[in-house]
């Protein structure tokens, strides 16, 4: 081969040896798509949007801190730091107020409670159930009678409390909270509040049982929930002892959903 030929098979070389080690540099130099969570943009007052993240609608932050909630305390809960949305939480002192005026003590025990506060709750019940329920979906649909699998529950939102006792005879006959519920069943709807977890029966075949201290701040709550609804499924639902039986008890439509008709 003469040296012109050499040559120029030299600087072929070079030239493909160059053009590579540029895509390859390029390659690493160009971040990868970052990936959006999935968000619904929903109206509220005044023609503005609330835009609903998955780590909204699963409980998946600290509300501590948190801009949209604040603080509540004595008088209006049993003690300091739980939380609450602020609207959520102002439309609830006028409700306590007017309570207040009747007769009726209203005080909350529970209220906005993210994933691991919620996790810690079920896996409680997993692990306890664990010997006299062995089979998952079984043990599973005992502990969703009356607690929600991490992830799924309406206290993620900052929106529902639990007021006065967490037992439904105490709201009944001659309990000692019967006063409390019928107040509430004829006044709570003025100031946006609805029991999400009425009996079941016809209207509301699936779901927890029948919840009378379950209240819920129903302006932001249907936003909530409708968003929940339209871009969650089960394959989020995880992270927790049993998270592999949301899908077959479908957990999504028959309790995220299963509220009452009011609710809804």
């Amino acid at each position: 081969m003469n040296k012109s030929l050499l040559f120029s098979a030299a600087l072929l070389l070079l030239h493909c040896q160059s053009t590579t080690t540029s895509s390859a540099e390029k390659s690493e130099d160009v971040p990868a798509p970052a990936t959006k969570e999935m968000a619904m943009a929903l109206p509220v007052n005044g023609g503005e949007t609330r835009s609903l993240s998955e780590t909204e609608l699963t409980g998946r932050f600290n509300p501590v801190g948190h801009p949209d909630f604040v603080t509540v305390g004595k008088p209006y809960a049993t003690k300091s730091g739980m939380l609450l949305r602020k609207e959520a939480f102002e439309a609830f002192k006028k409700m306590w107020e007017a309570a207040k005026k009747d007769g009726i003590n209203l005080t909350i025990i529970s209220s906005t409670r993210n994933f691991d506060q919620q996790k810690a709750i079920w896996e409680g019940k997993w692990i306890r159930f664990a010997q006299e329920t062995p089979d998952p979906e079984k043990r599973a649909l005992r502990i969703l009678e009356y607690s929600s699998m991490p992830g799924t529950s309406r206290h993620h939102w900052g929106t529902d409390i639990d007021l006065n006792d967490l037992n439904n005879p105490s709201f009944e006959g001659k309990g000692r909270h019967k006063k409390v519920y019928d107040w509430l069943t004829a006044h709570a709807a003025t100031y946006g509040f609805g029991q999400p977890y009425t009996p079941k029966g016809t209207e509301r075949p699936f779901g927890y049982n029948e919840e009378k201290w379950h209240w819920s701040y129903l302006p932001l709550a249907r936003e909530y929930r409708t968003a929940y609804l339209k871009t969650l499924n089960e394959s989020t639902i995880k992270g927790f002892k049993g998270a592999e039986t949301a899908t077959g008890l479908q957990v999504v439509e028959r309790y995220v959903g299963g509220v009452s008709k009011a609710c809804q």
